[in-house]
């Protein structure tokens, strides 16, 4: 998996108990948005499992999709229009499932969001 990008506890709690059968395993069906990847000189901070939130959530959206990359990796994407965020930093990423738990969270540089233009995030999960 790529640096700064982790699966939380959440996620791999779930995935033992799906395979044990106690639980059936939520899709995956948001991304979620926040400014908290970086800190105050700009540097990336690697998200942790155990986190269960971003570090500064701005926004949740629906996924608009998915594209299997291999046997083990699929893609999700997430389209933010001209308005949604606009004026704002984006630092962090993460998927959430049906259950709203946060089960992948990716940080990087800081992207402004300007009022004029679409931004499309792709977030891979990979095993």
């Amino acid at each position: 998996m790529a640096k700064n990008v982790i699966i939380t506890k959440t996620a791999r709690k779930k995935l033992v108990q799906a395979r044990a059968g106690i639980i059936s395993l939520p899709k995956i069906v948001g991304m979620a948005f926040g400014s908290g990847g970086v800190n105050s000189k700009g540097e990336v901070v690697p998200p942790t499992d155990n986190q269960t939130t971003l570090t500064a959530e701005m926004y949740r959206k629906k996924i608009d999709g998915y594209s299997v990359l291999s046997d083990t990796s699929i893609r999700y994407e997430c389209t933010l229009t001209e308005s949604e965020l606009a004026g704002k930093s984006i630092s962090e990423i993460g998927l959430y499932d049906a259950n709203g738990d946060l089960v992948c969270i990716k940080t990087f540089t800081a992207k402004g969001k300007d009022d004029d233009i679409q931004m499309t995030y792709t977030l891979d999960d990979v095993f």
